[in-house]
This record gives C-alpha cells, structure tokens and sequence, in this order.
C-alpha cells in the first residue's frame, strides 16, 4: 500500500491526534511503512528527535505509534505561545523568532514551501503519511492563508475525513457546517465523517448518519466508542483537567496550572503509578496540604511566575511543607534570579530564592535528549529551553553524548531540573516518590494505550473505506 491521508477535525481536541496515532498503528501492525504529519501545530507541549530538533509532542508519540523514529519532517511548523497573540515560531526544529498573529500570517506562504517540501520528503521514505490537519478546516476567515488544512491536502493531492466529538454534543451539525462552509474547490476533498467518544448505544444516532450523507453527500465511516483510560500525550492545554481539590490518594500531587504552562506531560507517568493522585492548582484555596508540589514547564517563565507571586501561590507553596519539584520554567523561577533578555525582555527579575541557582535566558535554544543517573537511578529526558542555570548542590549525574557533569540543584525539600520526561524512567519514578517499585513501567502502559486505540479503530472503523482512501492519494 502507498498512499496518504488527512484526518481534520470540526473543531480542536475532538481526537484527531488520537485517530491518527491509532491508524499509524493499525498500518503498523500491517507491516506498512507509515509516517506521521502535522504542518503546523500551535503547543507548548513538545518532543526533541534524536537529532535534536524541537516538533509537536503529538507527532513523537504517533512516530513512536508508528514504529518510525520522531524527526523534524513531521512536524516543520511549531507555534509555541508565549501570550495572548504571540507565538515562538519554530520551523524545522528551530526557533525562527517570535511572531504577532499578522506578522506570522504574512510569513505563511513563504512557510507553505516549507511545509510542502517536508511532506514530499516523508512521502518519498514511507509508504503512508497519515497528515493532521489543525483546529477546523472551515475557519472561513483564515481559508486563504491555510498551511495545514484542506489548502495543503488540495495542493499534496491528499483526500481527507472530518473527526467530530459527539460528547461535546452538536457533532452532526458539525460536520454539516463544515462541509457548508468550506469553498467549492475544497469540499470534494472531504471524503469521510468519524464520530468519536461515543457514550451508550450506537443505535440511538439512528438515522442521522445516512440523513447527514443524504444532506452533504459525505458518508460516516465509523462511530468510536468513548475509551476510557487511555491518556497519550496531549497536544495543547485543551486536555487538562480542571483544578481539582485533593483526591484522597496515598500520595497527593499539586501542580500549579500556570497560564502557559508547557510539557505537562511530564505528569502523566506519576498519574498513572498506582496510589498517587495528580491533580492541577491554580489558586491557594485549592492547594490543601500536598506531598509534593510541581512547578511545571512554562513558556513565559516570567510573566507566571508574577502570575504565582500574584495570587499568592508562592507563600501558600512555602507554608503547606510539601516537596517541591521545579521542572525547566519551574525550577528557574526556585532560584535567586533571572536575566531575561530574550523571552520577556524584562531584564534582571528576582526570583523565588529556594534555590541557590540563577538563569540567563540566551537567544540560542538547547533542545536535546540527555541521560544520567539521580537516587542511584537510571534517568533519561530531554532539554527545551533558552534558559541557562547555574547551580550548586547539584542531585543529577548525566553521562551521555554532551558529556558529563552535574544538573539540577536541590536545598532542603526543594529541588529543580531542565530536564523534562524525567519520571519516564519506572525505577528513578519509585526512588523520588519514596515507594517500594510499583511493577508498573510507563513504556510498556503508553505502547498499551497505543494498542487499545489500534484494536478500537480496527472494531468499529470501515478500514477497507480508509485503505481505498489512502490508495487515492496522488
């Protein structure tokens, strides 16, 4: 088989990344040579390659889903945000500046050939690229500077299908809209609906597929039942879960929810140990009495941690007598001071003075994956960040292709790290919680939440439909 396909969405996280990561596997297990693509992902959420290049963290997972190394050509365009209407733009894994919304659209079409080009690559080496598209590929007031929806499956040759999320409610209106919407040259385009997370009984839809086709001429391809606990990595701060009061787990986990928080998916390995609860922060009310706090990544280090000094998280932060974890953005705020001349533009900002370490943000970014030990453990992870700390009292040994030396710092119940993907690793995860090992490994958990959403797809999709898709491609 050799073909490609879009999966689009009627709207942001309603399971595109997840049917695409599901169908990577599905073509997987057929001994099908498949790649993963998103043109242009806006997340603060990202993966470093191997070759050290910054892309969506979504697309690291699918690759992984794919069997396929992550590399930079899935992935060209990353918008990071570092506030209400800018962004950090990354293309092919390097930061290109940062970008008001008019400025990044005038960009676009030089960006398309880019995009073009990085698709073209990965359609030469596999056999199948299964292409993302981003939000809605209706959104009628950016359709003529499209880069990542039906403009790039028209200009690739790529047929497509719409992913509509019937929890939400609405979703046959949805997809109606969004054929209606769409100009005469991009609708034929759209060849197949998926209704996801279905609660309950597929014959309550009754008769709305076949009215829906009836009505847009477009066919449903399959309804997905709503899957239960399966959590891959997610895409932007859509998917997080409100904040929430202690649950009454062994081990309690306060994250503070900062406003551009970033690779909070370095919580997901402790939600998934058995007797920890992980739950997100935003105001001191809320904070209770945790076992530990983490400050997570973020993509405006400074302007949240004024946000955390703000509303008086720091002081309850100090007086509850929890562990701290600073993780990137967090642990640079833990220290005495930032130098930001390139992020916030703020110049020397005073930090939180727990730990005896100082930052100074460089225009270069170090994006690479690391390895070492910490607790007489094995830790692996990876750096995101234009912030350089120095620090003592260092609890981290790394040992990998950039060479050895300390990181870290730690002083008392307080302790910070750049490195992201830390709790990854089953042993050093045990070894920080100060539990017995659990039995649980992260990998293995991730490869079966991939498989569940596999065996999903292969039961309720018409993927004899997919398959003559992905063959149309030209």
């Amino acid at each position: 088989m050799r073909g490609a396909l879009m999966v689009c969405g009627t709207a942001s996280d309603v399971g595109k990344s997840s049917v695409v990561a599901g169908l990577c596997r599905v073509l997987h297990r057929r001994g099908v040579s498949v790649a993963p693509f998103k043109a242009q992902n806006m997340a603060n959420n990202a993966y470093v390659t191997p070759s050290g290049h910054e892309i969506g963290r979504a697309q690291g997972i699918q690759a992984l889903a794919a069997g396929a190394v992550p590399e930079v050509a899935m992935n060209p365009i990353l918008l990071k945000p570092t506030g209400e209407r800018t962004s950090q733009v990354v293309v092919m894994g390097r930061p290109a500046g940062h970008l008001d919304a008019a400025a990044y659209q005038a960009e676009k079409p030089r960006l398309f050939a880019t995009v073009l080009e990085a698709l073209a690559d990965l359609r030469r080496r596999f056999d199948v690229v299964i292409v993302e598209g981003a939000g809605s590929p209706a959104e009628i007031n950016l359709l003529h500077s499209d880069i990542v929806n039906l403009r790039l499956a028209a200009a690739a040759g790529v047929p497509a299908i719409v992913v509509g999320d019937i929890d939400r409610g609405g979703v046959f209106a949805a997809f109606y809209g969004t054929v209606a919407l769409l100009p005469d040259d991009l609708r034929p385009l759209v060849r197949g609906f998926i209704v996801n997370k279905l609660r309950g009984d597929p014959a309550l839809l009754a008769e709305g597929p076949a009215e829906l086709e009836r009505r847009c001429g477009v066919p449903t391809l399959g309804v997905l039942p709503y899957l239960h606990g399966v959590t891959l990595d997610a895409e932007d701060s859509l998917a997080l879960p409100a904040p929430a009061p202690a649950s009454g787990a062994a081990i309690d986990v306060a994250v503070i929810r900062f406003p551009r928080i970033a690779n909070f998916t370095d919580l997901d390995p402790l939600a998934m140990e058995p007797g920890v609860g992980v739950r997100f922060v935003d105001r001191p009310a809320a904070l209770g009495r945790p076992d530990l706090v983490v400050l997570p990544g973020t993509k405006a280090t400074v302007s949240d941690l004024e946000w955390l000094q703000g509303r008086g998280l720091h002081t309850a932060i100090e007086a509850c007598g929890a562990r701290v974890l600073g993780i990137c953005g967090g642990y640079q705020m833990m220290g005495r001071t930032i130098v930001d001349e390139v992020e916030s533009e703020r110049g020397t900002v005073a930090g939180l003075g727990w730990l005896d370490a100082a930052t100074v943000f460089k225009p270069t970014k170090v994006t690479r994956q690391r390895r070492g030990h910490a607790l007489q453990q094995r830790v692996t992870g990876y750096e995101i960040h234009h912030g350089r700390v120095t620090a003592t009292d260092s609890w981290i040994a790394l040992d990998d292709a950039y060479g050895a030396g300390p990181e870290g710092s730690q002083r008392g119940r307080f302790s910070g790290t750049t490195l992201h993907g830390l709790f990854e690793e089953d042993g050093f995860r045990s070894a920080f919680l100060g539990v017995e090992p659990s039995g649980v490994s992260f990998a293995a958990a991730r490869e079966a939440q991939i498989d569940r959403l596999a065996d999903m797809l292969e039961a309720h999709l018409d993927l004899a439909a997919i398959d003559s898709l992905i063959k149309e491609a030209t």
